[in-house]
């Protein structure tokens, strides 16, 4: 994996796009002493790589063809606690960087952003340091002082990680026999969350569970 004749900073690109891996190879390696020395497409194939030759940063999607980047983050750090991770992705920062962070990530970048963004964060995240937006930073600050410039803030917020996975997935339309299989959970399990979702989101009923969930997937793409 390593190129044992120079001293370059391993990174592993985890997206199920080709064309997005692509993009992010070309990228860094114009930077000298930067090397995407893997890739993968999905969590199963990025923690068998990562458990062969860990690389010193991973840069992670949040959606995976088998699962959750999330899920993949807290899974890797809890058993390489050296590896710097970075979120890449298209999902709400609002909603999602926070996550990522408490997850085991130093930084959150969306993909909206200038290339340049996605460089200066690769290199503040290898530091050690974290990389958020301003917006995020100060909403974070905010909270941990207990400030209420954010009081208005989603319901959804309230949401714990596996119950956010399981909302989107009713939102793009998922069965719960689906969901249970995408997730590697129970249905039973995913029942759970879904009666969760509707006490924390209060809603009545399946029916209205769906149609926010519909809404909420078509409202951030």
């Amino acid at each position: 994996m390593r190129n044992s004749n120079q001293q370059q900073t391993c990174i592993m690109i985890v997206d199920d796009h080709p064309i997005v891996r692509e993009g992010y190879s070309r990228l860094i390696e114009r930077e000298q002493g930067l090397q995407v020395c893997a890739e993968a497409d999905s969590k199963v194939d990025a923690i068998k790589q990562v458990m062969n030759d860990p690389p010193d940063l991973i840069i992670v999607d949040l959606s995976l063809k088998d699962g959750s980047g999330l899920e993949l983050i807290k899974d890797i750090k809890s058993q390489f606690k050296q590896i710097k991770m970075l979120t890449v992705s298209m999902h709400d920062e609002t909603l999602f960087a926070e996550r990522c962070i408490r997850a085991g990530a130093l930084g959150f970048v969306n993909k909206q952003q200038a290339p340049e963004q996605l460089i200066e964060a690769i290199y503040r995240v290898l530091q050690g340091k974290v990389f958020l937006s301003s917006e995020i930073t100060e909403r974070m600050i905010c909270r941990s002082i207990g400030s209420d410039n954010y009081s208005d803030e989603s319901p959804i917020e309230s949401l714990s990680d596996r119950e956010l996975e399981v909302f989107e997935q009713i939102g793009q339309g998922e069965t719960t026999r689906k969901i249970a299989e995408k997730l590697n959970l129970s249905p039973k399990t995913v029942e759970t969350y879904r009666e969760n979702i509707k006490h924390k989101l209060d809603l009545e009923n399946a029916t209205e569970l769906t149609r926010n969930a519909i809404q909420w997937v078509l409202e951030k793409q």
